[in-house]
């Protein structure tokens, strides 16, 4: 089974016996003063992936805003609704930290 990308949340997570995923590990992100407080307008309803596109211009990374946010957003799509305040890593320190 090959790697998982470093777009992946499942990045960090081992592979059992070459086969399936092992016990999932979280990324981290880390949380930063300088993060920036968005708050979900109604075009991106159910959409992290256009966010992601939008903010960091791949929509792979539509996981980022459930890590970061885990006690506002646990069902990293239905949880996506317009009028919630999420915290959000700028596009140099994401990067930086999942190194991309």
């Amino acid at each position: 089974m090959a790697d998982y990308s470093k777009f992946s949340p499942y990045y960090s997570t081992p592979v059992y016996s070459n086969s399936f995923l092992d016990l999932y590990e979280p990324r981290e992100i880390p949380r930063l003063q300088d993060d920036v407080v968005f708050t979900i307008t109604e075009v991106y309803k159910f959409k992290p992936h256009l966010l992601a596109y939008d903010l960091y211009g791949d929509s792979r990374l539509w996981w980022v805003f459930a890590t970061r946010n885990p006690n506002l957003i646990k069902d990293p799509i239905f949880d996506f609704l317009p009028g919630r305040s999420i915290y959000i890593p700028k596009k140099q320190e994401l990067t930086s930290a999942l190194g991309i």
